[in-house]
Formats: structure tokens, C-alpha cells, sequence
């Protein structure tokens, strides 16, 4: 009796405190909407590919006079993979689309690349008249 005992004081004692500060509000309303956004982009994802797919049968089932009604190959091609890719992916997808274009921006604001105006050119047609 006693070992059920301890094992069930253990299990209380790991359990996490609750904080009611703002630090901890914003970083479980981040952690929220991450979820429910990246939800949300699967859900979208799916509906895309869906709608992709009944372009599809309709733009190959269709007669030729219908067919230039209907959107175009590209625009069901990319329906197909955009939805699939944010079906599979979500909020994954996205973030780490998105990390990419922050290293980018991060690069270019820490001085590598390299910039030079039309002062510092030599042989610019506007600098060669001094």
C-alpha cells in the first residue's frame, strides 16, 4: 500500500506550475495559434487538393469548346501541389518557408552582400567627367 502511495505522490510532484504572468499568456497564445493556424493551412490544404482534383476529371472530361472555359493546366497543376503540400505539411511547411526568407534577411542585413553606388564605380559615366 504504501508503494502505490509514493508512486502516486511522484506523478502529483512533476506536473508543471501554473504562471499567470504575461510571459507565460503570450507564449501559450503563440503556442495556440500555431496550432490552430497550422490546422487551419492543413484544412485549406485540403480543400485545394480536392478542388484540384475535380478541375482535373472536368478539364479532361470536358469537350473542346467547354475546356477554355475551365481554369488552365498550371492553375490545376498548382492546386494539386500547393494543396497537397499544406495538407501534409501545414504550419511546419510554412515556418520553415519562412525561417528561409529570415536567413536572407539576415544575410543581407549583416553585411554580406556588397553594395556600391555609382560614386565609388570607376569608369561610371557620371564619374569619369571629374
Amino acid at each position: 500500500m504504501r508503494k502505490i502511495y509514493e508512486a502516486a505522490a511522484l506523478t502529483q510532484a512533476s506536473l508543471p506550475s501554473a504562471a499567470w504572468d504575461m510571459t507565460s499568456f503570450l507564449q501559450n497564445a503563440k503556442f495556440q495559434a500555431q496550432i490552430w493556424g497550422g490546422l487551419l493551412l492543413m484544412f485549406l490544404g485540403v480543400v485545394g487538393l480536392i478542388w484540384g482534383g475535380v478541375l482535373l476529371i472536368r478539364k479532361l472530361m470536358a469537350n473542346p469548346q467547354s475546356a477554355n472555359q475551365l481554369p488552365g493546366w498550371g492553375t490545376i497543376a498548382l492546386l494539386v501541389l500547393v494543396g497537397g503540400a499544406l495538407g501534409t505539411g501545414g504550419w511546419s511547411l510554412i515556418s520553415m518557408i519562412g525561417s528561409g526568407g529570415q536567413q536572407t534577411i539576415t544575410d543581407l542585413g549583416g553585411g554580406t552582400v556588397i553594395v556600391q553606388t555609382a560614386d565609388q564605380v570607376s569608369g561610371f559615366i557620371g564619374n569619369s567627367a571629374r
